[in-house]
């Protein structure tokens, strides 16, 4: 079984909004052949705090404009590891410190990418 058109087509969604709120390395996983209760994992992560509650909210607004709203939300207090349960899609706003130590995409190396269709961001050029 692999990962339904409208769980991918939530987490296309989610990426894109992530991504404007410049989240880095965004990645998605199909789980849906090791869980039955989830489709997609979506992994972002951010710097530092703010950034991180400020990804997660722009990922909020813009699935509550296609009239999604989480099952379950844990973590936004903190603003280190923010988990948003849509059903089919579980999103993880990580700060970069905790992404780096429970290395989700490590746990669930097995399962294939799906690709977001995000738009590659220009590279920063260093001034030297």
């Amino acid at each position: 079984m692999t990962a339904s058109e409208k769980s991918i087509e939530i987490a296309r969604a989610a990426a894109k909004a992530a991504a404007a709120k410049i989240a880095r390395d965004i990645i998605a996983i199909d789980v849906s052949d090791r869980l039955a209760i989830t489709d997609v994992f979506l992994i972002a992560s951010a710097p530092n705090e703010r950034q991180v509650n400020a990804i997660v909210d722009s990922i909020e607004e813009e699935l509550h404009k296609q009239d999604l709203r989480p099952v379950r939300r844990e973590g936004r207090t903190e603003g280190r590891w923010v988990l948003l349960d849509y059903a089919e899609v579980v999103i993880h706003v990580q700060h970069e410190e905790d992404r780096v130590f429970y290395a989700l995409e490590r746990l669930w190396k097995d399962c294939p990418a799906i690709d977001l269709q995000l738009e590659e961001a220009p590279s920063q050029v260093d001034a030297e």
